[in-house]
């Protein structure tokens, strides 16, 4: 994707980035020199440092962000790199490009910005989480691909962890459940078919890791091997309760079920803490700190300025993933969603409610590439609008299985209600409104298990783009849903934990007073149509 150089301020009352976030106009970047590849002098940190670098590694690509002391967004650039599908229901990516990504989109930024690097005072990540890598300490070579969070094939091992009667083992002491989704199954999978995997983690050749992880590791130079909790609580082997930088590490019991060494894990730091300095990447110095790392969902949270128990957000990427800001305290769901890290800083954690939807953006990407119904993201909605409804047809997002409130990894994508009348149209429209009301069962049961209704719910992702979406979940969920001018809020999370990491932030506060809206969109009161609605997907989704 080209790069786009900018000096646009969250601030500006135009809300001129509408126009990147939106799928605007970008500039062709034609040419990057090989000189602009080659490592700059170590750099020499002064007071002109006053910018940070967001590292968003997404499931279908990675982007990089620089934006200066007043949270003006000065360039960015987003590098696609492929996903593997070598069985159905397996997703994996090569480590080996997914970095390559990362290192061109790095460089990209960077020359696009016309910003010295010795400005670079941290760099923030947030990643893609659950997805799975293990690779050779001495060489760096991975072992294997890397098993992507939507991979199902560990199905069978939950299923017999279930059957042991372990479920509630690892629901109490992670606050998640026993599904494919999560890192721990991938890393017992990885060990049990690598030939000398096991043998090799036994005797300390082995590192493994969630992407943080290994992009920390790569970024500088193989000399840290960590990660933070909003990671770590997502691989079925980190206690809810443990805090990091206590010396407590994984839980040995649940790395010994999962059939995991505890010894391939990496260290576990708070999310502002110092992670390591660069050191051979292109287009940057070596010795910029990396100061802020958070699991993607969780960093939208963050991003989003959901500072205060009972504020919520839903991403809608790849997946749609809805969170809420439970305080200090976690609460356990019993309504089949997620309790999870939310942050830590310092010594100081937040907990959060989270549903996790497979299936949201990657519905729109699958009617287009693999249905071939329109040329581009953008056009569903066009196409949804130019029918009042779906004619009956019912779309159930379940592609990758059912997550939140179901946990069913065997459920499959379904249409139902398709007559001859039925067009692309309703297609996309039915679409919509699957994703929709795929949503509508996660906030549903959030709001059920924290016990207080919604105020309102900041909506992020690039599916939040789509106004007819966004109004069709305003209507379900009749909440209004606040949409900022800034779509990347979990890049905006990374740039948050970093610059209060490294100082040039001195608390939310400030962040807070940056959050900017661009559109609210307010329900619109039509019951029975609703109420039919919700029926005709509830019988589809039993089938699925």
């Amino acid at each position: 994707m080209p790069t786009t150089p900018a000096t646009r301020s969250w601030r500006s009352p135009t809300a001129c980035l509408r126009a990147t976030q939106l799928g605007a106009q970008r500039r062709k970047l034609t040419d990057v020199a090989t000189s602009r590849r080659a490592h700059p002098q170590e750099r020499r940190v002064t007071t002109a440092a006053d910018c940070i670098l967001a590292i968003d590694q997404g499931t279908t690509g990675s982007t990089c962000l620089l934006v200066n002391g007043e949270l003006d967004v000065l360039a960015r650039s987003t590098q696609p790199f492929p996903q593997h599908f070598p069985r159905p229901g397996w997703v994996e990516h090569d480590p080996s490009e997914l970095w390559r990504s990362v290192c061109d989109a790095i460089v990209e930024t960077v020359h696009a910005s016309g910003v010295h690097p010795s400005r670079i005072a941290a760099i923030g990540i947030t990643n893609q989480r659950e997805t799975t890598v293990v690779w050779d300490r001495a060489s760096g070579q991975p072992i294997h691909r890397a098993i992507v969070w939507q991979d199902r094939r560990t199905a069978d091992r939950c299923h017999a962890l279930r059957e042991a009667g372990l479920e509630e083992t690892f629901r109490d002491r992670t606050g998640l459940v026993l599904d494919p989704y999560f890192s721990g199954t991938k890393l017992g999978w990885l060990f049990d078919h690598v030939p000398g995997s096991r043998e090799a983690g036994a005797q300390g050749k082995l590192l493994a890791g969630t992407v943080d992880t290994y992009l920390l590791w790569r970024l500088t130079g193989g000399r840290r091997h960590v990660t933070e909790p909003t990671n770590a609580s997502r691989t079925l082997l980190w206690p809810l309760t443990a805090r990091a930088g206590d010396g407590a590490g994984w839980d040995r019991e649940l790395c010994a079920h999962l059939e995991v060494p505890p010894s391939v894990l990496p260290d576990v730091l708070p999310c502002t803490a110092d992670f390591g300095t660069t050191r051979d990447v292109p287009g940057l110095p070596d010795g910029i700190p990396i100061r802020g790392v958070a699991g993607d969902q969780q960093a939208a949270l963050f991003g989003q300025a959901c500072f205060e128990p009972g504020e919520a957000k839903c991403t809608y990427g790849t997946g749609a993933f809805a969170m809420l800001n439970t305080g200090a305290s976690p609460v356990r769901s019993t309504h089949g969603l997620l309790t999870t890290v939310a942050w830590q800083i310092d010594d100081s954690r937040a907990y959060a409610l989270e549903g996790s939807a497979f299936m949201a953006g990657a519905v729109v990407q699958w009617l287009r590439d693999g249905l071939g119904l329109f040329d581009h993201a953008a056009d569903i909605e066009g196409l949804a609008a130019s029918v009042t409804d779906s004619g009956g047809v019912v779309l159930v997002p379940a592609h990758a299985g059912l997550g939140a409130p179901h946990w069913r990894p065997d459920a499959r994508g379904l249409i139902t209600g398709l007559t001859r009348g039925t067009t692309s149209a309703h297609l996309c429209r039915a679409a919509l409104e699957g994703i929709a009301l795929t949503v509508e069962q996660l906030i549903r049961s959030m709001i059920a298990d924290y016990g207080t209704p919604l105020r309102s719910l900041k909506v992020d992702g690039g599916a939040a783009a789509n106004n007819l979406l966004m109004q069709i979940q305003a209507d379900l969920l009749n909440v209004e849903l606040a949409r900022p001018t800034m779509l990347e809020a979990t890049a905006l999370g990374a740039i948050a934990l970093a610059g209060l990491g490294v100082g040039l932030w001195p608390d939310t506060g400030a962040l807070r007073e940056a959050w900017r809206e661009d559109r609210t969109f307010k329900p619109v009161d039509d019951a029975p149509r609703l109420a039919d609605l919700r029926e005709a997907f509830a019988r589809a989704t039993a089938s699925a």
